[in-house]
Formats: structure tokens, sequence, C-alpha cells
């Protein structure tokens, strides 16, 4: 049994005596409405007697100008819980694909946290993002690049992200991660204690299907995506 509450646009769901919180920033666009988005993996959390919050967004291009806001949502969503059940020990961040970045954007460069989850880590230009971009910068003459920029953010993930314990995630039929090149970064810093791990599945596995994405899957299918779901919850807990 767990509550459901917003406090500003972080979605934030409690049982009754949470053993630790996990904060959830999801992929772009998935996260319009993450509590619905990401309802099986939340649900295995709360089932762990985790407390989870996930923070809604419509991604723009800059992206540090959102890592800031989510990160500040995000501390004062645990202030309110703190209030409600007590210091809270445990606390994991878990990004999946642009999630991911915006995580270690954060301004505290994740040292205010136990370690971070990386889900198909996604770092990709943005004319690569957006698939008419390229042509409508050419058409008419401008520049368009996500703040930071790709190289950017693996510069300052090297030189201003100070969490140690990161689990990246990367599942077999991805071609949109990019977590190998996370974790070269991540790795280039003084005791870095990152690891990466293969799942079967893809891009879109950690996300829930709504009754027409059933549909079109097999069971076998829906199975394997629960499994590769309790596995990461596993690993996360």
């Amino acid at each position: 049994m767990s509550t459901n509450r917003y406090i500003k646009d972080v979605s934030c769901q409690w049982p009754l005596r949470p053993i630790g919180l996990i904060e959830i920033i999801g992929g772009s666009y998935i996260a319009i409405k993450p509590e619905v988005t990401y309802k099986k993996l939340i649900s295995n959390l709360l089932q762990r007697n985790f407390a989870v919050h996930s923070w809604r967004y419509i991604p723009n291009f800059d992206h540090q100008m959102q890592a800031n806001h989510a990160w500040k949502q995000f501390r004062l969503s645990r202030n309110i819980l703190e209030k409600r059940v007590g210091f809270i020990k445990k606390s994991i961040r878990l990004g999946h694909s642009l999630g991911c970045k915006l995580h270690l954007l954060a301004p505290d460069g994740g040292r205010n946290c136990n370690g971070l989850v990386a889900i198909s880590f996604n770092n990709f230009k943005a004319d690569k993002s957006i698939p008419m971009l390229k042509k409508m910068s050419t058409r008419l003459n401008f520049q368009t690049e996500f703040s930071p920029s790709p190289s950017e953010t693996l510069n300052l993930i090297k030189e201003h992200y100070e969490q140690i314990n990161n689990l990246l995630i990367r599942f077999k039929n991805d071609n949109l991660d990019e977590n190998d090149l996370l974790l070269k970064s991540l790795m280039e810093r003084d005791s870095d204690k990152s690891k990466i791990m293969q799942l079967d599945g893809n891009h879109l596995t950690p996300v829930s299907l709504g009754l027409s994405g059933k549909l079109l899957i097999s069971n076998f299918q829906s199975s394997l995506k629960c499994k590769s779901i309790d596995l990461i919850v596993d690993q996360i807990t």
C-alpha cells in the first residue's frame, strides 16, 4: 500500500515505512507522466518498500537547466518525505535514456546520493535526436545543439561528476545505447567503481505498455520484458 501525490513536477509514491528512496528521470517524451509510463518498474520498487520519486518533463535544448530543475525538485520532495518518515539513509538515482544525462548533470555532482543506475544512456546530438532538425537548420541557416553538447557532457562527467558508484545497464537489441562512452568517461576518474551489465531487451524494455501495446506483442515478449524489469530492480535494491 502506497500513497501517490505530486510535489511540483515530481510524482511521489510512498510506502508506509520506506527503507530507501529511488529518484527516477525517464526518457524523452516518455517521462511526461512517469507514474504511468514506468508503472511496472515503479510498482516493483514499491513492493521492495522503496519510496519512488519520478520527475515529469518535456525535453528542450537546455539540458543543464532541466537537470538543475529536476535536482531542486527532488531535494524538495525528499525533504517533505523525511519530515514524515525520518532520515532516508539510502538514495539511488535512476535514469533512462536522456534521464541518465540529466542525473549526471545534477549540480551536486552526485554527492548527495548512494549511487546512480543508468539504463540505456543516450547522449545523441540534437540533429540525430530530432529527425527534421537537420533539414530545417540547413534550410533556414541556423545552428542548434543541446546544451551541454554530447562532447561537453562527457567532459563535464570526467571533471565534475563525483559519484563513484554507478551501475550502467544496456540491452542486447538497443542501437540507441551509449553506455560504453559513458563508462569510458566515468573510469577516467580516480577511485571509480562503475560497472556495466547487459540484459535481454531493447531501448523501451523499462517502459510499461498500455493496452494497445500489449496487443502488439506476444506473451513471450511480455514475459521477457517483465523478467528484465525484475532483474533491474534486483540490481537496484
